[in-house]
């Protein structure tokens, strides 16, 4: 049998039935000693309910007091207790940090008939000797780069609500408050943390800005669509990460006192499975990823789902065809033994309709495989394909668990609702979100989704928040 038959059909049974989510036969030993065979689920729907189920039972333990702290999904409350309406209206000052740079914006919303949102911004960098700096030092540039931004808008003097949007996980317990939760962060990022509240306090002091808002940029992709489209209630980000958020009823969330309405909840699902509850889906090539990365064992369903590591599957996998002689002649380029050299977006480049053969070949040079036949494209791009549709399926399952929830909270046979999702990945891979939103049909089919993309969540996002906690508050003053 040829080489590259032989590699498809290994491809086919390893990675379509193994690597799509489930070990058929998953076998364990028992205190004797005598290996027994555990039961198991065939088809991929099957596997992906399970994904489902266990996905649900998780949030349902993130949500209670007394399972909370070993929840895998910490179904963090976000005080956020309404979408926009409409009503919202003002000016509002909102502040992006958390990488290389970070922006300063000022967002006017208008109500009305001319009901709009119109956004000024400037982006400053943060030099590399500050980043590796004191916190002081950052401290002192974030205030000076925003003294700037209201000096060149013409509002030094002026008095305005500030929203603060953060990209990383944070417990808050207020809507202006917030928790730190460090485990995966750099220590730049760490920084940033420690000394945002300084930072605010002398905003507050010195510019006269009243800080309502710490924002999460999911939560942001979900109020920017919800502006558009009043039936959105969840938002979702595939991109480098993957996060959700939903609008949860306050008598279903322990940790936060009240029974009455809504708050959006922060899922931080990409920590789903760091209780083992991945552990049947994961292949050797997830296994290799995760103990290659900066935090072993955890975020363990975003490692199996988002940009950031979707491209180094893929390089694990053919570094493995090529050790068994099934690609490339059986000889590995020393770019391809590179981690991380496999960008995600070669996945969607190769995937694409409209890229030949040819150019498939053409990034494998890019990687030192000067020597790629095309048979070797044919199944470099197979591997991208399932690599790819395993991660929109579980992203699915994920969303499935969601809107389902909501449906059964409502008491609702049937659940019309709008999604609000950004990222990379979801926007920019020829067949992720179709592939999403089909898994999603599949395994919640009494939800009627509709996908609204998001555009500057964390900006524009961060802004519309505050509005609406400003709205909240005047009507709960009126």
């Amino acid at each position: 049998m040829a080489p590259f038959t032989v590699a498809v059909e290994w491809l086919c049974l390893s990675l379509q039935i193994t690597f799509l989510l489930f070990i058929l036969c998953h076998k364990d030993k028992s205190q004797e000693g005598d290996l027994i065979e555990q039961p198991h689920i065939c088809s991929v729907r099957e596997q992906l309910l399970e994904v489902k189920r266990r996905f649900s039972e998780e949030m349902t333990r993130g949500l209670s007091k007394q399972t909370h702290k070993q929840a895998s999904i910490k179904m963090l409350p976000t005080y956020v207790r309404s979408t926009p309406d409409g009503s919202e209206h003002g000016d509002f000052l909102a502040l992006d940090l958390g990488g290389s740079s970070f922006r300063v914006l000022l967002v006017r919303v208008r109500s009305g008939t001319k009901r709009s949102v119109d956004m000024q911004q400037k982006i400053y960098s943060i030099p590399q000797e500050i980043m590796q700096g004191t916190g002081e030092e950052l401290f002192n540039h974030i205030v000076d780069c925003i003294a700037d931004f209201l000096e060149y808008m013409g509002m030094k003097g002026a008095s305005l609500p500030l929203g603060f949007t953060f990209s990383f996980p944070c417990d808050q317990t207020k809507l202006d408050e917030y928790r730190i939760l460090l485990y995966n962060l750099t220590i730049y990022q760490t920084m940033i943390y420690i000394f945002c509240f300084p930072v605010l306090t002398v905003l507050d002091d010195e510019f006269d800005l009243n800080f309502v808002a710490v924002v999460n940029d999911t939560v942001g992709t979900m109020m920017t669509c919800g502006y558009e489209d009043p039936k959105c209630e969840v938002g979702l980000i595939v991109g480098t990460g993957t996060n959700a958020c939903y609008m949860e009823e306050m008598h279903n969330i322990e940790l936060v006192e009240g029974d009455n309405g809504r708050m959006c909840v922060n899922v931080e699902w990409g920590a789903f499975g760091e209780n083992g509850e991945l552990e049947e889906f994961c292949t050797e090539f997830d296994h290799l990823v995760d103990a290659c990365s900066n935090y072993p064992g955890k975020q363990r369903y975003e490692k199996m789902i988002s940009g950031m590591y979707l491209g180094e599957i893929v390089r694990n996998v053919l570094l493995d065809f090529t050790a068994k002689g099934l690609l490339f002649r059986g000889k590995v380029s020393e770019r391809l033994k590179t981690r991380g050299i496999f960008e995600t977006k070669f996945l969607s480049q190769i995937e694409s309709d409209r890229l030949a053969m040819r150019q498939v070949r053409s990034i494998l040079q890019h990687l030192g495989l000067t020597g790629s036949t095309c048979d070797d494209s044919v199944l470099v791009k197979e591997v991208c394909s399932v690599v790819a549709r395993r991660a929109a399926q579980l992203s699915g399952a994920g969303l499935a668990a969601v809107v389902d929830k909501i449906r059964q909270n409502r008491n609702l046979n049937q659940l019309s609702i709008t999604v609000g999702v950004d990222g990379t990945l979801y926007k920019t891979h020829p067949h992720f979100s179709a592939i999403m939103q089909e898994t999603l049909r599949d395994l919640a089919p009494q939800c009627e989704v509709t996908f609204l993309k998001s555009e500057d969540g964390s900006g524009k996002g961060a802004a519309l928040i505050t509005a609406v906690a400003c709205r909240v508050k005047n009507e709960g003053q009126q």
